[in-house]
């Protein structure tokens, strides 16, 4: 592909997007659209699910590293290809180089989760494990390109990675022609640069807005720069975006076209990824619940109609199984008391009867009678309850305190 120059930086344009989607015909899959019914109610206007969740490797990564290794040079795909990745990333360079015949390599941090590592190795890449970090895992892979001659493909910091993740826009503006905002969630900037080239040329009345984890969020102060900063420490559930540095490529161009950038709680993230499993039936990895994370948190502040981009699923269980549960408690759908109960037969069986009554779930139940605040004929309980929302958690306390019952916290 051929690309204008802009601040010494090859830039993309439509072109290179229409370029990139001729060339992933049959390759990417034309991921469905969905409606939401319940975003749109609390929206007030239509809003739409993209699901890219639902994209090959479970991610759009595969657009970008397609394009990428497709557009090596004889040689250099003789040589090979290298990746760091903790998951998408990873998934996406491995299958575009198993399609393409080129041997890869991907390394990935030594704790990245078993179910992306064995995906990695199925998708044919050879997957070594190194660093703790992330950060570790790309010196560790940049090394390896510099002793081997393997061509390194960066995760978004390349004009072919953004032509390709662009292709995303065009499918959004022919499934979706009337729409006024777009949201996308944003680590190192490649997809939203990507779809904002394509969106911004056809339609520049349409609204893009970035959305960052607030714990994460490297743009807003590059932005305020003018130039790509890195943060110290950058902390969120939210792995496919929990990038450092903005990428010089995408940064120009996020700079030029992303109308607003936005930052969501790991509260919003997590209520965000259970109303997709939940209301959309979509596994969704919270980096690709950001969007919909982004109308929880202001619903009242997008035109619509909106389309929010699922932009991966892929999760670990286990993290699936503890971001449920805070999800679940950032909606107000656990509860948590401790009470002060006689120390007799029955008294246990008469709280639980009380919260029968109350339509409260028990999920667990702790005794503590050591305690030395404790009177000698009193236990402390503490009870993990499963409720509705907010306001039947304020209906138990006040059925238990009504029935009797001392609420501590």
């Amino acid at each position: 592909m051929s690309y204008r120059t802009t601040r010494s930086l090859p830039a993309v344009t439509l072109d290179d997007v229409r370029g990139a989607q001729k060339m992933l015909g049959g390759v990417a899959r034309v991921t469905p659209m969905e409606g939401s019914r319940y975003l749109s109610g609390l929206v007030g206007a239509p809003v739409h699910l993209k699901c890219e969740n639902l994209q090959r490797t479970g991610s759009f990564k595969l657009r970008g590293a397609y394009v990428r290794i497709a557009g090596l040079l004889p040689e250099e795909r003789a040589a090979g290809v290298v990746a760091a990745s903790a998951g998408n990333h990873a998934q996406g360079v491995a299958l575009a180089s198993a399609l393409l015949g080129v041997r890869s390599t991907v390394f990935m941090p030594v704790g990245a989760p078993l179910p992306k590592v064995a995906a990695t190795r199925d998708y044919g890449a050879e997957v070594r494990l190194e660093g703790q970090v992330v950060d570790e895992t790309l010196a560790a892979a940049q090394e390896y390109a510099r002793t081997t001659g393997a061509v390194f493909i960066h995760p978004f910091d390349h004009p072919d990675i953004v032509a390709g993740q662009g292709t995303v826009g065009l499918e959004v503006l022919e499934q979706c022609p009337e729409l006024r905002t777009l949201l996308i969630g944003v680590g190192g900037g490649g997809l939203a640069a990507g779809i904002a080239v394509a969106v911004k040329a056809l339609r520049p009345d349409v609204r893009l807005v970035g959305v960052q984890a607030a714990g994460a969020a490297a743009y807003p102060p590059s932005l305020a720069a003018g130039r790509p900063v890195s943060i110290d420490n950058p902390v969120t559930m939210a792995d496919g975006i929990k990038v450092g540095r903005p990428g010089d490529v995408p940064f120009q161009l996020v700079e030029e076209l992303v109308d607003d950038i936005v930052t969501v709680s790991e509260d919003a993230l997590s209520s965000a990824l259970l109303l997709c499993l939940e209301r959309a039936k979509m596994v969704v990895e919270p980096a690709g619940a950001s969007p919909v994370a982004a109308l929880l948190s202001a619903p009242r502040a997008f035109e619509g109609p909106v389309v929010a981009l699922l932009s991966g699923g892929n999760v670990d269980p286990l993290l699936m199984q503890r971001i449920l549960r805070h999800g679940m408690a950032a909606a107000g759908r656990y509860l948590s008391l401790r009470l002060r109960l006689p120390d007799r037969p029955g008294a246990l069986a008469s709280l639980l009867g009380a919260l029968s009554v109350a339509d409260a779930n028990v999920l667990d139940v702790s005794h503590v009678r050591t305690d030395p605040r404790l009177g000698l004929t009193e236990v402390e309980v503490e009870l993990h309850l499963e409720t509705k929302g907010p306001e039947h958690c304020a209906e138990v306390g006040a059925a238990l305190r009504e029935a009797g019952y001392t609420v501590l916290d």
